[in-house]
């Protein structure tokens, strides 16, 4: 389906994600390959979605399966964020290199690597080598820093799409996004643009969507009136640095009784422990400030499934564009 214009991009998060992230029991919040996790501890919704048939068995999905059910600590849940976002390169790096991706120390990973059982890095990359097998990534020694952020979020993309090759969970959100009169979506600070977008189009084909995008006092009175209203479902998107805010208002709205749905920059973001459905798509961190490209594809990823469950989007859609053209609203 297709609406008018893509809004533009608002602002973006600076620097890279808070050290202190994944579940609050410190076990890695990752389900078997799908990269969705409900309640940030490792829990599938619907009784879980396995490597069945149709999902890609990428170098991503099996170390994502290796960090699984492991108690870490934050730095080394942070280490295992960087491994699955440079799950290609991992094999060939040596124990400093990672650290330096990761931004921590090199004693950190040989700690990192003995939580995951192993007698110390080199164990582990072996062993990485062998489960996780890839050709090491083309010279980008030739790249300028412009193009190496490009073929970053190129890379984040290839990811994604490794990840929606089980089309389940965002079938699943989109169910439960469609289902919920009003539809509350919320995005603070580096997310809210990401949150306008969907808002923004979602209007066009949903009866009732309310944007939370600034935050304040008010924010719990206005998921009050939308749970009284009859909601269901929040979408949450939610980037780095992630603001407290936003965990505490999803723990908020989880207590009013609505099924929290999050597209987040990663399987380990502080707010999977309060979301019951994750769906991730990571940045990019090679600028000053992060780059989005694949949450905003994501995002557009869950109205398509959503517009599946909406049995009068393509009339509400055809009655937009009616009026727009006898408005001249466009000039294209």
């Amino acid at each position: 389906m297709r609406a008018d214009g893509n809004p533009g991009a608002g602002d973006a998060g600076t620097g890279a994600p808070d050290a202190g992230m994944g579940a609050s029991d410190g076990r890695v919040a990752v389900a078997d390959g799908s990269g969705v996790v409900a309640e940030g501890n490792g829990v599938v919704p619907d009784g879980g979605v396995g490597m069945g048939a149709g999902v890609t068995d990428s170098p991503a999905v099996r170390l994502q399966a290796l960090f699984e059910g492991h108690r870490l600590t934050p730095t080394q849940r942070r280490i295992a964020h960087s491994m699955v976002r440079r799950a290609s390169d991992v094999p060939f790096l040596s124990s400093v290199e990672l650290a330096e991706l990761a931004g921590v120390s090199q004693p950190s990973v040989t700690r990192f690597a003995v939580a995951l059982g192993f007698d110390g890095y080199p164990a582990l990359r072996r062993h990485l080598r062998e489960v996780a097998p890839a050709e090491p990534a083309g010279d980008a020694a030739s790249y300028n820093e412009y193009q190496q952020a490009v073929e970053a979020e190129i890379e984040n993309l290839r990811h994604l799409a490794e990840v929606l090759a089980d089309p389940r969970p965002v079938r699943r959100a989109g169910r439960l996004l469609a289902a919920s009169r009003p539809l509350p979506v919320l995005g603070l600070r580096a997310a809210a643009s990401q949150a306008y977008g969907f808002a923004y189009f979602a209007a066009k084909v949903h009866p009732d969507v309310r944007l939370l995008n600034e935050g304040g006092t008010m924010i719990h009175d206005r998921i009050d009136a939308a749970v009284r209203a009859g909601a269901s479902a929040l979408l949450c998107f939610a980037l780095p640095r992630h603001p407290r805010e936003v965990v505490d208002t999803l723990a908020y709205a989880k207590e009013a009784g609505l099924t929290v749905v999050t597209v987040a920059d990663s399987a380990f973001a502080p707010v999977a422990k309060v979301s019951d459905l994750l769906l991730p798509a990571a940045v990019g961190t090679g600028l000053a400030f992060d780059t989005a490209c694949a949450p905003m594809l994501l995002g557009r990823v869950l109205l398509e499934a959503m517009c599946d469950d909406l049995p009068d989007a393509q009339s509400r859609l055809e009655e937009f564009d009616a009026r727009a053209t006898a408005r001249g609203l466009f000039v294209d």
